[in-house]
């Protein structure tokens, strides 16, 4: 601005290469500039229910297969419940190939040094 270099900014990387697909939106000045995603803690909670949900999926679809006419609970309302399963679980899965890719790219990247 008036030509003094007194520390407060540095360079950074680009915001278009980290993150979601396209441009973020600017920094509004609310949020640190060091926020960052919980990357471990969603890499353990998608470690731990992605089999849940997997699992889930197959029990619920094996049991609307086995469901006669005039069961309770119907095969309609198993194989909902077996759609969502799958549904979640496959975001779960999406979540763990996201989170392991951005955490094996800041392995790469050595941090700044000052």
């Amino acid at each position: 601005m008036n030509g003094t270099d007194d520390g407060r900014h540095e360079d950074a990387a680009p915001r278009t290469e980290s993150g979601s697909i396209g441009r973020r939106s600017p920094r509004t000045g609310t949020e640190p500039v060091t926020a960052r995603s919980p990357l471990r803690l969603r890499l353990l909670l998608s470690g731990i229910f992605a089999p849940v949900f997997v699992a889930a999926t197959a029990y619920f679809a094996v049991w609307a297969a086995d469901s006669g006419p005039g069961e309770s609970p119907g095969r309609g309302p198993l194989t909902v419940l077996a759609v969502v399963c799958g549904v979640v679980a496959l975001l779960a899965l999406i979540d763990l190939v996201v989170v392991a890719r951005r955490l094996r790219r800041e392995r790469a990247v050595a941090p700044p040094t000052r």
